[in-house]
């Protein structure tokens, strides 16, 4: 761990009065509803703007959301995209039946889209994007996803933001009343504590990745790339109470 923010006299906030107004991309799939969830049972998430292609049915007072159809092109936008410090970056698509081509544009390009505007405009903003364990840094290896990920990973980081961390997770347990929540990850989410004991590497429950998220912006962390022991560790120090938002 980094250690946590001191007040500078550039006027960075200190981690006892640091609020996070937070954008949510893919608040309709299983990892942005209940990293949104996270995020709006949060004490230290201030506001959430989701953006997504259609809306994501959730009410909350610190929730606000666009309807924004187009996810490489937000000049008609960027208006509303000023004054945030966190994206929490949860659009993916499955690799099974796309070429390389296809994988990338939607991969790799679209978030690169979205990320380069933020960078432009929240130059205080931290970048959390959801990757997935096995990803190839090196960008050389034989499985496309990996390597397309891994780019995606390696150029994010490039960006001029304040702070860019790829969160690796491998399987992921749901939170109870997701509606969005694979049918797999329902399933095997009953024997998680058995996966949690035989692949520790591996695993982690949807509500310690929202934890990591906020923490990652709250006090940074000393690794970029986040596997899931350090996903787990900043949630076990990040830990909420609150019942969730979906199940109210």
């Amino acid at each position: 761990m980094t250690g946590v923010f001191e007040m500078r006299s550039n006027g960075e906030e200190s981690k006892s009065t640091m609020k996070i107004r937070a954008i949510v991309f893919g608040a309709t799939g299983m990892v942005g509803e209940g990293v949104l969830d996270v995020a709006l049972r949060h004490p230290d998430v201030e506001s959430v703007l989701v953006i997504g292609r259609k809306p994501c049915n959730v009410k909350h007072e610190r929730l606000q959301e666009i309807v924004h159809k187009d996810f490489f092109d937000y000049s008609s936008i960027e208006g509303q995209l000023r004054g945030f410090n966190a994206c929490f970056f949860c659009l993916g698509v499955s690799s099974v039946g796309k070429k390389e081509e296809e994988y990338t544009r939607l991969t790799y390009d679209l978030t690169m889209s979205a990320a380069t505007v933020l960078a432009k405009l929240n130059s205080d903003m931290t970048f959390c994007y959801v990757s997935g364990t096995g990803t190839d840094s090196s960008e050389k290896g034989r499985v496309m996803w990996a390597r397309v990920k891994g780019k995606t990973e390696n150029h994010l980081m490039k960006l001029l933001f304040k702070a860019a961390y790829a969160l690796r997770p491998g399987f992921i347990k749901p939170i109870d009343g997701q509606k969005h929540a694979y049918g797999i990850s329902k399933v095997l989410g009953a024997a998680y504590p058995l996966l949690k004991t035989l692949f520790p590497k591996y695993v982690c429950t949807l509500e310690d990745l929202g934890l990591a998220m906020v923490g990652v912006v709250r006090e940074g962390y000393s690794r970029q790339v986040l596997e899931n022991p350090d996903i787990a560790e900043l949630a076990r120090l990040g830990k909420i109470h609150e019942q969730p938002v979906l199940s109210s």
